[in-house]
């Protein structure tokens, strides 16, 4: 079976490099030989093994009988998106790690495919090198998701380790910066943006809807600080970047956000680079798979994986339509919050404690500064409680919210 690659980046040298490494597993696994007819990128390779692959003209790839399969590992949802509705068109599987185009464009593209009879697969969009997107779409078959949530950002993630080791967040973005984990521009990343996608294509696959990420409550961590750290844990919890999603009678509840998570929880163990995702099914009950969220050969190993399933006839569908899902108001999302405020003196801390009702806690680094727990409540309901604290005599300031993840 004859290939096309599209982009010679981190992801499309490393399914090369991948599909000649494991030649004679790959081979047996799909029941004949895989071979790459070219590689398309704009830039010159010259001196590279695969130099005589090399093209710039999509249009011999496109109009090439004997391509069955085209990846896509060019990223993006502009010029991704054009290659890849002319590959499906002209009859030619695509696999792609591209979580900006399934997430846009999925139902779309997953339309064509069908009108074409050939597939789209994704496993690399969501889970990088975990094997998630197969196995998720699986329980689908005879189960409801009601629940998917996890750390979906190798990036944000290895940040959020180091700065609660002790390491600023300036210094724990450069040190991932240089050690590739992120762009130079990395707002996609500490944003949030990248687990936003990520969640949509997981909750689009449960409801068999389209979820608009765009839609989607999304808040970075460039914010976060030291302090945030120490009350985190003090009131016994730890601080990741989190996608949460809930599947309600009426719609999904969807936020991208760092949160809160007790530490006896199995995503609370989640560091560094590495991804967590916790399913919970209607029958099955929770589920969590772990492992390697980025990187060169775990992500381009999770592409070959697809194109083994093409090879070998191994293809389950994988899709959504094209109507669009209900994403409820961020207002009436029931969480607990983790409320940090500050005032003036002793006296006046001791005014709030009283009227709260709830058990603070406090830290001598942080002179008049306490924190609490709310009751399971609705963000309208938190903000109610925002404004009462603020008229309290000797109020200074809110200094952070912050949801707690509360597994159901």
């Amino acid at each position: 079976m004859k290939i096309a690659i599209l982009g010679f980046g981190v992801v499309g040298s490393g399914v090369a490099e991948v599909l000649k490494t494991n030649k004679s597993q790959i081979t047996k696994k799909a029941g004949q030989e895989i071979e790459i007819k070219y590689i398309m990128d704009l830039r010159d390779f010259a001196g590279e093994p695969f130099e005589h692959l090399m093209t710039k003209d999509f249009g011999a790839i496109e109009n090439d009988p004997e391509v069955e399969v085209v990846v896509e590992s060019i990223g993006g949802d502009t010029i991704a998106y054009e290659y890849t509705k002319r590959a499906l068109l002209s009859g030619k599987n695509v696999c792609t790690p591209n979580k900006a185009l399934i997430a846009k464009h999925g139902a779309e593209l997953f339309s064509i495919a069908k009108e074409r009879g050939v597939h789209i697969l994704f496993e690399a969009s969501v889970g990088g090198g975990i094997p998630l997107i197969r196995p998720y779409n699986d329980a689908l078959l005879t189960d409801e998701v009601e629940e998917v949530s996890g750390i979906l950002n190798g990036t944000s993630n290895y940040i959020l380790t180091q700065m609660m080791n002790g390491t600023s967040y300036e210094n724990a973005l450069k040190d991932a910066q240089e050690l590739g984990y992120a762009e130079q521009d990395p707002t996609a990343d500490v944003g949030s943006f990248d687990a936003c996608r990520k969640l949509a294509i997981m909750l689009s696959l449960a409801v068999n809807k389209q979820v608009n990420y765009e839609e989607i409550k999304t808040e970075g961590i460039q914010e976060i600080n030291s302090e945030d750290f120490a009350f985190a844990k003090a009131l016994g919890f730890t601080l990741k970047q989190l996608v949460n999603g809930s599947i309600r009678k009426n719609g999904v509840e969807a936020l991208a956000a760092p949160f809160l998570i007790p530490l006896s929880h199995p995503l609370a163990s989640v560091n560094d680079v590495f991804n967590g995702v916790w399913v919970r099914g209607k029958t099955t009950g929770n589920i969590m798979l772990y492992g390697s969220g980025a990187g060169k050969l775990p992500t381009a190993s999770a592409v070959v994986t697809n194109i083994v399933d093409i090879a070998a006839a191994n293809c389950l569908p994988c899709t959504w339509t094209s109507d669009k899902a209900n994403i409820l108001p961020t207002s009436t999302y029931a969480k607990r919050k983790a409320i940090r405020a500050s005032f003036e003196n002793a006296n006046a801390i001791s005014a709030v404690k009283s009227a709260i009702g709830a058990e603070t806690v406090s830290l001598p680094d942080y002179p008049n500064t306490i924190a609490w727990l709310t009751p399971l409540e609705t963000e309208a309901q938190t903000a109610q409680t925002l404004e009462v604290i603020k008229r309290f005599p000797g109020f200074k300031s809110i200094e952070r919210v912050m949801r707690v993840y509360n597994a159901e």
